[in-house]
């Protein structure tokens, strides 16, 4: 195909609020598969079934979709208004990951994936499939091999022109589109991204385990946070965005300018009081359009029980007390948890005497007598 028509679908992507564009073969990842198997293989994926699942389509798209020739990776820039680390500092707020802050990004680009899509067809023909995060496709591989960026040693996407803040979307096509550049690696010697990591969840540069990361126990993980992890959280209730923030390319990122995608006033810098006190209907109305809704009421007030319990407050004991009584085991056992840490030790074990008497739950029953 002729570059006049890449010129020309950059300019709709970029009408269409996307901030990069880059196109690579099918085959641009074929050799993938080693690191793949790796990662999946050591369990460092944790809980995450789906990566493992159809593990050779997400390491090779033609086995995807055999009839693609063509990857369009497009970029869209959610880069924040200040340094998302300095509420970290705030101990008796939450800080929740830049990328929910706003609306959830999936619902956002999918639409004008398909405008894209649908541009494409009428100008050139073919067919064409659309993604964003929905089916096995390794997008960050992809986007290297299109130009937009590279996989830091954080394993995450790093662009020279937006840093550490791209939301991904893919459209595969049947058509033969010219190819742009990989990009290539520019970390150098630097390590801040694995020195910053609270948990030290890389084992090397570029492999992460995913069952020691933040954004993993905060989001993924379905049951009580291992006790190792509850400290260095610190008042992270939703994802972990240290590893991206700390990195230096971020000097030349700008602000996002999807407004869509800007970060709520009530998700900037919200009390954990208040977040402790949410029951299903009002998280929902909260968190309406939010990635967040997506790991429901319970598991997030366990993260919030977790900050709490890190607050070193006293004066949020008794929001933790309160929630003893919540209907969650998951609940109920981070209370216990935030209690034994900010109660005195008579005061926690009068709770223990009252409560281990009543509770049924084998992993609550763990946390008061742990403690």
């Amino acid at each position: 195909m002729s570059e006049s028509l890449n010129e020309q679908l950059r300019s709709q992507a970029g009408a269409l609020g996307f901030d990069a564009l880059g196109i690579c073969g099918v085959d641009a990842i074929a050799g993938i598969s080693p690191r793949l198997d790796a990662f999946l293989d050591a369990g460092l994926h944790g809980t995450m079934g789906w990566l493992a699942e159809h593990r050779d389509r997400r390491a090779d798209p033609r086995v995807l979709w055999p009839q693609a020739r063509s990857v369009i990776m497009l970029g869209m820039n959610y880069g924040p208004d200040a340094d998302p680390r300095a509420i970290l500092g705030e101990r008796s707020r939450g800080a929740i990951s830049v990328y929910a802050k706003g609306d959830d990004y999936h619902e956002l680009i999918k639409p004008r994936l398909k405008q894209l899509a649908r541009w494409l067809i009428a100008q050139a023909g073919g067919d064409v499939k659309v993604f964003v995060d929905t089916a096995p496709v390794m997008e960050k591989p992809l986007a290297q091999a299109a130009g937009l960026g590279w996989q830091g040693k954080h394993s995450n996407l790093v662009s020279r022109e937006f840093g550490s803040w791209l939301f991904l979307g893919a459209i595969f096509s049947t058509l033969e589109l010219s190819r742009d550049a990989p990009e290539t690696d520019h970390c150098g010697s630097c390590r801040s991204c694995l020195d910053a990591c609270p948990t030290d969840a890389f084992v090397a540069p570029y492999r992460l385990d995913a069952r020691r990361c933040i954004s993993y126990l905060t989001i993924e993980n379905k049951a009580p946070i291992p006790r190792e992890f509850r400290r260095a959280i610190g008042n992270r209730i939703y994802g972990c965005d240290d590893c991206l923030a700390v990195c230096p390319w971020n000097k030349f990122a700008a602000m996002g300018r999807e407004a869509k995608l800007a970060a709520r006033d009530a998700l900037r810098a919200p009390p954990l009081a208040e977040l402790a006190r949410l029951d299903d209907a009002a998280f929902r109305a909260l968190f309406s359009k939010s990635p967040v809704k997506r790991i429901g009421r319970d598991r997030f007030v366990r993260n919030v029980l977790i900050a709490i319990a890190n607050s070193d407050d006293a004066g949020l004991a008794a929001e933790a007390e309160r929630l003893l009584g919540d209907a969650s085991p998951l609940v109920r056992g981070a209370a216990v948890w935030a209690l034994a840490r900010l109660l005195p030790r008579e005061s926690f074990e009068a709770l223990a005497a009252h409560h281990l008497a009543d509770e049924a739950d084998e992993d609550v029953r763990a946390e008061w007598q742990h403690n």
